[in-house]
């Protein structure tokens, strides 16, 4: 007993530790192992089964995963299966409640089934309720986030089936409407485990591509579990991201996938598909020629009735006959000028006599005028005899003393006269 304490002192605690000098026994290894995946927790798994053996009270089988190329062997007591309604087979989708175990002697790691359930439509029917409910409170179903198809695109992206009639009535019918349709064509897997990552792969593939105007994803219907990879939550976000607008053609009407709802236009068929498109080149040269007529129908109505308008126009008296307006202006014009005339004549009589009329009233206030009624004008006579020179006249007696020498300016000429001095008369009025 002390060798083997000895030797287990010596022995390093963890994994880490060992080296080349000091190595675990592989009893240690396999204890530890076990020790910690008991440890691990059972753990509820989905998958379909794809392999199921029954050898005596044990059953060994191989769960593969829904969406990817992985499988797990497992085992499971019989009872666990005779408790099920309905009998596994190959091909049932299930849950499986698994627990890790780890054999010591034989280092060998198994999987055991401690329950199992199949899934089944009313299960997966649930399922995909809940992830559409959920999807759309997040907004991803709105119709602001979807995008409109082109007119006529320059080339769509189509995701089918290899050799599928769903390809072939998306080609056939989209060139019957439009000969000139192009395609790029990707063929994938679309059921199974592998169908979301091929789809996956393809939708990005053709969003990144230049020309790509439109992705159509096409299958011609099917079981629910055939079109489950169409409502695969991955696909769904990768379509709702998607920046070129995609088509939903799965012909399957009673269990739409998501997929429908996703998608920036739903196509009952992936014939209906192949209507809503493309434009149909019968129907569109049927608009271009109703569209000229309607073109020639508005120009020639346009131009008659500006005809129209030009004979109404040279029809009216200005236009019949264009001198009418000038004889009838020169009339206005003699009218007018023989008014002005009256007009003037009149005022200048009206001014002569006027003029008549002032000259008189000046005449009648003029010197001359006092000096006809027998007034006269005395002024110093300071012997200036020249025409024109002014004499100072005489206004009161002191300017007179006696002997000064007057001139005297009657209506009938001018005499010269002698002042006699200032003589007072008893009315008061003074005498020269």
């Amino acid at each position: 007993m002390s060798e083997e304490t000895t030797a287990a002192s010596t022995l390093s605690p963890t994994a880490a530790g060992t080296s080349p000098d000091n190595p675990w026994p592989l009893q240690l290894l396999s204890q530890k192992l076990k020790m910690y995946i008991d440890r691990a927790p059972s753990a509820w798994v989905e998958g379909q089964v794809i392999e199921l053996n029954r050898r005596g009270t044990n059953a060994y089988l191989t769960l593969r995963d829904i969406d990817a190329e992985i499988s797990l062997p497992a085992s499971v007591w019989t009872s666990v299966l005779d408790r099920q309604a309905t009998p596994l087979e190959r091909g049932s989708r299930v849950v499986a409640l698994i627990k890790a175990e780890f054999w010591l002697k034989t280092g060998r790691l198994n999987m055991s089934v401690k329950d199992i359930r199949p899934v089944g439509l009313g299960d997966l029917l649930a399922r995909i309720e809940r992830l559409r409910q959920a999807l759309a409170a997040e907004g991803l179903f709105a119709d602001s986030r979807k995008k409109r198809l082109p007119l006529l695109p320059h080339r769509i992206g189509l995701i089918t089936g290899r050799d599928s009639d769903a390809k072939k009535d998306v080609l056939r019918n989209a060139a019957l409407r439009w000969p000139a349709v192009e395609f790029e064509i990707r063929e994938v897997a679309v059921q199974g485990n592998t169908a979301v990552a091929q789809i996956l792969a393809a939708l990005r593939e053709l969003d990144a591509h230049p020309v790509v105007d439109v992705i159509v994803i096409a299958r011609g219907g099917g079981a629910l579990e055939d079109l489950l990879p169409f409502s695969s939550e991955e696909l769904i976000r990768a379509v709702a991201e998607a920046a070129t607008p995609v088509v939903s053609a799965i012909g399957h009407e009673a269990d739409r996938p998501i997929l429908d709802d996703v998608a920036d236009l739903r196509a009952s068929t992936p014939t209906d598909a192949a209507k809503r498109i493309v434009p149909d080149v019968v129907e569109e040269l049927a608009r271009v020629r109703q569209a000229r007529d309607q073109l020639r129908r508005g120009v020639t109505r346009l131009v008659e009735r500006e005809t129209d308008r030009l004979t109404s126009l040279r029809s009216r008296p200005a236009l019949a006959a264009p001198e009418g307006m000038i004889t009838t202006r020169l009339d206005d014009v003699g009218r007018l000028k023989n008014r002005s005339h009256a007009a003037v004549n009149t005022a200048v009589v009206r001014a002569a006599d006027q003029l008549v009329h002032l000259r008189a009233q000046v005449r009648a206030l003029s010197p001359q005028k006092t000096l006809d009624r027998g007034y006269a004008v005395v002024q110093l006579d300071d012997g200036n005899t020249v025409p024109g020179t002014r004499h100072e006249v005489i206004r009161h007696p002191d300017q007179a003393p006696a002997g000064t020498a007057l001139a005297v300016r009657v209506a009938g000429g001018r005499f010269t006269a002698r002042s006699t001095g200032d003589e007072n008369t008893g009315d008061g009025n003074t005498n020269g």
